[in-house]
């Protein structure tokens, strides 16, 4: 049977028809139900600007929502009833329910937005159907390779491994049943199943979501901007907590290291090469000396591994933290198949029996994520390695990577559903396991989880996704910008690629190996990672390429202080790290299909370089002036310029009135000093008010934020013709290890005025012209009229201070 919302009723392919009409309603304190002839749905209101509409499916049960948060508040919203319709208003978005044909339409401010049109339950799956406008553009549908604007294609939303994918993909690691329109809303499928995502492929201005059972339920999120709406989003769906600042770090990471001496030898070979290093993540020779036949020990190899304790403690002395891989499939040939079995850890047969299957690795089972015995089982392996002193966890092929339909998952309340079901929220059940078995384990360090697939809102337990098995070729680096966009706006702005590409490669490329690492100091994760037999580690490779890549690391760590701030701008308001260039220009829509120039965070603008041999590479510069982040040459943005590179240049601007708060060269995020930083202030007469900020925090504990045990420093600029004013205030209490005054040397880049005087809080600085005299003094300011740069010796207190640069 087929329920129309558009009124019809259709009975096969009979023609009869009948109406579906409105009969009542009920209101609750954050929902309205709405009772038809032909069908029943509940529209709820959360904060903010967001409308949930869930419909009663006879033939499927209704799953819970995994997309919404736990703590997502419900919002007050006002319902009027007039004789033609019934209209659901929460904040800027109202939804309208016309009475005669139960179709629902979504305005913003009274401007629409979109339309569903069809709701339709048959015992083969579940589907909506929604009128949009035919202008509008569309991203989303998570990780594809198919260009920003996603309109015109039908995608399977079915979470499955592509391996050695390069410039076209229409079906990844992690997909997401959502949608951002250039009209500034979201829509959310809120269902686990396996699916189809279709963004109007038949050209009849139409979107329909489909799956073969679950949760029949989506949400309509909006609001004015675009980062508004993504900050509406993550209210919905989860906040990304932050990270271990040991995350923004290198690692080393390769499939795999075989034995201990291999890791020693690897983090030594980063300390004689001078190569800073936060990381080292052990893949899955940890637990066996093979590929295959071993997964599911959860056990060191002690033959391989005879101290892993030692090894652990002793990275960790050098400042290395250590990942390990862990699988949710238990082989029938491994060690702990049979304790598996007894305690009931594994997803079921129709038969009451673990669910036994083939794949690449061996004859296996699947842990059971969503059942208690399985989890417990589970979480002990991550109890035995935490107290063994592992800091960082990384989960593979938790697609699942194979997955049978007829499998059958036991949920919280004893109940049963099948395999295809639940497939797109394997992944985020065991990111939510993890996180929380975390938690409990080092109850005030943040977890560190990196996972390849999972759900909307799976962001809220800290995942850090990356982009799979990815080609090492130059095919593979071209969509990696596309790949992290998508999934950043949707909360997930961790997502990363193994730079210098994973899968296959018959010799090593030293300029595309290069420019993917040039490309990785602005990404979120900086991790190299690939098949062994060319090495992804740059400690092992010629010295021009160890030259070049040296000095991106290093100025990775530079970056620091700018990109923690970054991290806490996305925890706090959902911006993600890696940002799109429609953010600059809304009005824009050509900006939404630019998947090669992006912002990394609000200061840098970025076009990595993809292609052999290049001698200059197109970059979209926004609106306004721009600097080259390497040699200080100034861009009037506003239009696509070809630009010219060298191998050891990268496509890096400034933003005119940015600060960039940066450090020293450290060897690791270990040695990170909070009492010491740059202030970078990139000046130019155009810009009269600009703003910035740094936060710092011990970066490590979990309650930093909720305790405000932080110090957040906020920076103004004010220019005129006569001076630049820039002001210095902070908030927070305050951490261990933060002295109670900072010694900050401020740089303002591109003053194009000697000045007259310089006065800090009302007092006047010497005013220096010698290098070594400002070196040698404590305080003072040094204008080198070569570069046309202004340094200034600083000590940052609580107290609200004021730099003023006179001009004249």
């Amino acid at each position: 049977m087929r329920y129309l919302i558009t009124g019809l009723l259709v009975l096969s392919s009979s023609s009869f028809m009948a109406s579906a009409s409105y009969i009542e309603h009920a209101v609750k304190e954050h929902s309205v139900h709405i009772l038809g002839d032909e069908a029943s749905f509940t529209l709820t209101a959360y904060q903010h600007n967001a409308i949930e509409a869930v419909f009663a499916s006879e033939h499927h049960r209704e799953l819970s929502s995994y997309a919404i948060a736990p703590n997502a508040k419900g919002s007050a919203f006002q319902v009027t009833e007039t004789p033609s319709n019934l209209q659901v208003t929460n904040g800027a978005i109202t939804a309208i329910v016309d009475k005669t044909s139960l179709t629902i339409r979504y305005q913003r401010d009274g401007q629409p937005l979109l339309t569903q049109t069809d709701f339709t339950s048959q015992p083969a799956g579940i589907s909506f159907s929604f009128a949009i406008d035919e202008q509008e553009k569309l991203i989303g549908g998570g990780q594809r390779v198919l260009g920003m604007d996603r309109r015109g294609h039908k995608l399977p939303l079915y979470n499955k491994a592509h391996y050695g994918y390069t410039t076209e993909s229409s079906q990844m690691y992690y997909s997401l049943p959502a949608v951002l329109s250039s009209k500034k809303y979201m829509l959310l499928f809120d269902n686990s199943a396996t699916g189809e995502l279709d963004l109007d492929s038949s050209a009849t201005n139409t979107v329909k979501l489909s799956a073969v059972g679950g949760r029949a339920s989506y949400i309509v999120v909006a609001d004015n901007s675009y980062p508004a709406l993504v900050k509406n989003y993550v209210e919905l769906t989860g906040k990304q907590p932050l990270p271990p600042r040991w995350s923004l770090g290198n690692f080393a990471s390769r499939f795999g290291y075989h034995n201990q001496l291999e890791v020693y030898d690897v983090v030594e070979r980063f300390k004689q090469e001078d190569m800073p290093l936060d990381a080292l993540v052990l893949d899955l020779y940890w637990f066996g000396k093979d590929i295959k036949g071993h997964m599911g020990n959860l056990a060191w190899d002690r033959t391989a591994f005879p101290t892993p304790e030692k090894m652990i403690a002793d990275l960790s002395a050098d400042g290395v933290n250590t990942v390990v891989i862990t699988e949710p499939f238990i082989l029938s040939t491994s060690n702990r198949w049979l304790k598996a079995v007894e305690n009931q850890a594994l997803a079921l047969n129709s038969a009451g029996e673990p669910y036994r299957f083939d794949f690449y690795f061996g004859n296996t089972g699947l842990v059971d994520v969503f059942n208690e015995q399985g989890t417990q089982w589970f979480n002990q392996a991550y109890e035995r390695l935490a107290e063994q002193g592992v800091t960082g966890w990384w989960g593979d092929l938790g697609e699942p990577e194979v997955h049978p339909d007829d499998i059958l998952h036991t949920l919280a309340d004893g109940s049963q559903v099948r395999g295809d079901n639940v497939h797109n929220v394997y992944g985020h059940k065991w990111a939510e396991m993890v996180y929380q078995k975390s938690l409990e384990l080092v109850p005030n360090q943040r977890p560190m989880v990196m996972m390849r697939s999972g759900f909307l809102g799976s962001q809220r337990y800290g995942m850090i996704p990356w982009t799979g098995d990815v080609s090492r070729s130059w095919g593979g680096l071209k969509p990696q910008v596309e790949l992290s966009l998508q999934m950043s706006l949707f909360g997930l702005a961790y997502t990363h690629s193994d730079l210098g590409g994973f899968a296959g490669g018959e010799a090593f490329d030293a300029e595309m190996y290069t420019r993917w690492l040039q490309y990785g100091v602005f990404q979120p994760v900086y991790r190299p990672h690939a098949q062994e037999h060319i090495a992804p580690e740059p400690v092992f490779h010629d010295e021009e390429t160890k030259r070049i890549v040296r000095e991106f690391i290093k100025l990775r760590y530079r970056l620091l202080p700018y990109n923690y701030t970054l991290a806490f701008d996305n925890t706090t308001t959902g911006m993600p790290l890696m940002r799109p260039l429609m953010f600059e220009n809304e009005q824009d829509l050509s900006l939404i299909d630019e998947q090669n120039t992006y912002l990394w965070g609000d200061a840098f603008l970025v076009t990595p370089v993809t292609q052999a041999g290049a001698a200059q590479v197109d970059v979209n510069f926004p609106d306004g002036v721009w600097f080259d982040y390497f040699t200080g040459q100034l861009v009037t943005g506003g239009e696509v310029k070809a630009y010219p590179v060298s191998l050891s240049s990268l496509p890096v601007f400034v933003r005119a009135g940015s600060f960039v708060p940066t450090t020293t060269d450290i060897e690791n995020t270990k040695a990170y000093n909070p009492n010491q930083f740059n202030l970078n202030y990139y000046y130019h007469d155009s810009i009269a008010n600009s703003t910035g900020q740094l936060y710092q925090d011990d970066g490590i504990s979990q309650n930093s934020l909720a305790n405000k045990a932080y110090q957040l420093w906020q920076f103004e600029a004010t220019n005129n013709s006569n001076q630049l004013a820039i002001d210095f205030g902070q908030s927070g209490k305050g951490f261990t290890g933060l002295a109670t005054s900072q010694a900050v040397e401020l740089m303002v880049h591109h003053l194009p005025h000697n000045p007259k005087e310089v006065l800090w809080a009302n007092k006047k600085l010497p005013l220096l012209h010698s290098k070594r005299a400002y070196s040698l003094a404590s305080a003072g300011a040094f204008w080198d009229a070569d570069t046309q740069k202004l340094q200034v010796k600083l000590a940052l207190n609580k107290s609200q201070q004021q730099l003023v640069i006179k001009k004249h």
